[in-house]
């Protein structure tokens, strides 16, 4: 007869033979869902706030430093989920901004991503700093809807995005030629993750998205056509004297 211990290893070695691999790793397989309907933010009404954004838009398309300074509040910048500790008080707020950014990387990348920031036109003010807003604003949602969502897929809030608008395509793969396996309405969808070559900074507006619609298929969302709850953002603030400023950066994450 076998040894007790090699009895037991033999059950176990079975035991994982059959397992779904996706329970062995604790991350349970995607499975259909009930779509949590969102509301997209309106576009701000400030006109002097527009023009502030057009503004940053015309120097992060010249790639002005010396410009770009002259739109960053000096004092008081802030940098918000800094988690590598890369904000230095003692340096200019100018360039705080452009570390977070990361400007000169990637051939300026960071410039691009400056740009992005200054196109979002729905703002939402930041609670922990007051008269400060900052863009993308989130959307609007049932909270107890999506916690329910969470609980019923054993996820969190970061393995879900919503789309930039209704009708955005899912495709079959992360090409613009793909077929189009169907659409994505304006609700959250679950997000497994993205594809592409890979940036430092902002990989859902420079990757393709890898989702799981409702119905449980997989498919693919085009860079830049979705967002998280927890996206990277720009902030701004209204000096009584100076105007409209750049007044911090809250990086993407939790």
């Amino acid at each position: 007869p076998l040894p007790r211990t090699a009895i037991m290893a033999a059950f176990a070695a079975a035991a994982l033979a059959i397992a779904p691999a996706a329970s062995r790793t604790g991350v349970l397989p995607p499975k259909p869902y009930a779509p949590v309907a969102i509301t997209l933010p309106a576009a701000s009404e400030d006109e002097s706030l527009a023009r502030f954004r057009m503004q940053i838009i015309a120097v992060a398309k010249d790639r002005i430093y010396a410009e770009l300074a002259r739109l960053v509040r000096p004092q008081g910048f802030f940098w918000g989920r800094d988690y590598d500790g890369r904000f230095d008080p003692r340096k200019p707020a100018v360039d705080n901004l452009a570390a977070a950014l990361a400007l000169e990387r990637h051939n300026g990348s960071g410039w691009e991503l400056l740009a992005a920031f200054a196109t979002e036109a729905a703002v939402e003010p930041l609670p922990s700093r007051p008269g400060v807003v900052c863009a993308p604003a989130h959307p609007t949602f049932e909270g107890t809807a999506f916690a329910r969502l969470l609980d019923t897929t054993y996820t969190e809030s970061l393995d879900w995005a919503y789309p930039r608008a209704s009708q955005t395509p899912v495709r079959d793969l992360p090409q613009d030629d793909a077929a189009t396996i169907g659409k994505l309405g304006l609700h959250f969808v679950r997000l497994l993750g993205f594809q592409g070559p890979k940036r430092e900074l902002a990989p859902d507006r420079t990757q393709w998205a890898h989702v799981v619609v409702p119905d449980g298929r997989s498919g693919y969302v085009g860079p830049g056509r979705l967002l998280s709850l927890t996206t990277e953002r720009l902030c701004y603030i209204k000096d009584l004297i100076a105007g409209w400023q750049i007044a911090g950066y809250v990086a993407g994450g939790d």
